[in-house]
């Protein structure tokens, strides 16, 4: 392993070669052949066809072990038996190049898709990885308990573990799809990166001919319920929650919001969807505080706990503009790329009160039949200002909600709530 106290310094070549990448990417060709190989990394600069690299937000922590001398800068991971646990498509959308600008749909199998490339020496790696596992959390084995939830020894147990396939995304931006979806220039799109990131990938700049950019942010995990290979049969009932991460409630509990909450109810609901004989979904995205980070998020509480009368429906958002500029960084418009590429085109029960989910895959051209709430009694004492801020802000729609509590009374329970 090299010395890291005695490297070079290495002079940046970003300007583009007279005939542009050595591997041209063709975004919704309809084969991964034909699309080309996404090469992010830099074992090789001439193979480079991407701006960025592997990781997301972790690539900072790489570059960190490369330079404290723990990570040989030149490795190559060994692929062997990482291929996916279950085959994912190819599905139609794939090969619509507006349908999914954020993700790498063919990121899973490069191993297959890309043999001879990695057998030349391209250093190509997946930006996909699928899994099998089990999950257990509390709310479930207090849901056996009550007898919301029955133990059927296939994907239930008695003790409460789940059988769940999950698949883990690392975002890949094609960046003209990217411009459009958010009615940019892709100049104006290239030049908001480089600047608003302190000058981080020049190549956004200085490379033109490099469409494609893997952002050192998180990407998502998806969990499966069910048989994954029915998840896109639009007459197999499904069921899914959208879930943008909060480390407070999600994993320690705190009881501020409805976060962990909802999130298990959801993954309540797509149990017994699933055993009902359809599928369930759970997506989870790193976009922590509405994607304005964990600090903002504990000022904006210290603000809004502090103001005078206390903490009020009324100034809910208004403390966050205070504090962030903007009440929300999420953007749900790129997010329905990863039902799309699960080839998922109807929703039989969404589990949320978000307008702006909903309204963001629905606009994408996928149907939703029903709306499902949170029940009332899963609400914690603490977060009721949260739920009253967003019935006033218009967060969700009440017409929904009512067909929902409706829906609730027919089935006897929370499910369609």
């Amino acid at each position: 392993m090299r010395d890291p106290k005695n490297v070079e310094p290495i002079r940046l070549t970003s300007h583009p070669s007279e005939d542009g990448p050595a591997f041209p990417i063709k975004w919704g060709a309809a084969t991964a052949r034909e699309r080309g190989p996404i090469v992010a990394t830099l074992t090789d600069p001439a193979h480079r066809n991407v701006v960025g690299t592997h990781s997301g937000s972790y690539s900072i922590y790489r570059a960190l072990a490369v330079a404290a001398g723990s990570l040989d800068g030149g490795h190559r991971p060994d692929l062997t038996n990482t291929a996916p646990a279950e085959r994912i498509g190819p599905h139609p959308q794939w090969k619509d190049a507006k349908r999914i600008v954020s993700m790498d749909p063919w990121g899973a199998d490069v191993g297959q898709d890309f043999a001879d490339q990695l057998r030349d020496g391209v250093d190509i790696r997946p930006t996909i990885a699928i899994t099998k596992a089990h999950i257990n959390m509390p709310e479930l084995r207090e849901a056996i308990a009550k007898g919301r939830l029955v133990p059927d020894g296939k994907l239930l147990t008695a003790a409460g573990d789940v059988v769940v396939t999950k698949a883990a995304v690392e975002p890949v931006w094609w960046l003209p799809g990217i411009a459009e979806r958010f009615g940019l220039t892709e100049p104006a799109l290239r030049r908001a990166l480089f600047e608003n990131t302190g000058g981080m990938f020049p190549e956004l700049i200085t490379r033109p001919d490099l469409d494609a950019f893997l952002p050192p942010i998180g990407g998502f995990t998806a969990y499966f319920f069910g048989d994954v290979a029915r998840l896109h049969d639009p007459s197999v009932p499904l069921a899914c929650r959208v879930h943008d991460e909060c480390n407070g409630s999600d994993v320690f509990g705190s009881d501020i919001c409805t976060c962990r909450p909802y999130l298990t109810h959801g993954i309540e609901v797509c149990i017994e969807n699933a055993q009902r004989g359809g599928t369930g979904l759970i997506v989870y995205s790193r976009k922590e505080g509405r994607a304005l980070g964990e600090v903002t998020k504990f000022l904006v509480y210290n603000a809004r706990k502090r103001q005078e009368g206390g903490d009020s429906a009324a100034t809910y958002f208004h403390r966050t503009e205070c504090v962030a500029g903007v009440q929300d960084m999420r953007f749900q418009e790129l997010m329905p790329d990863v039902l799309h590429w699960l080839g998922i085109t109807h929703i039989d029960q969404f589990v949320s009160m978000s307008d702006m989910k909903h309204d963001a895959i629905t606009k994408s051209g996928i149907t939703i039949k029903h709306r499902v709430p949170i029940p009332a009694e899963l609400i914690p004492e603490d977060a009721k200002v949260e739920m009253e801020a967003k019935k006033a802000a218009g967060y969700f729609t009440p017409e929904e909600i009512k067909s929902g509590d409706e829906l609730r009374a027919v089935k006897g329970r929370g499910l369609d709530a």
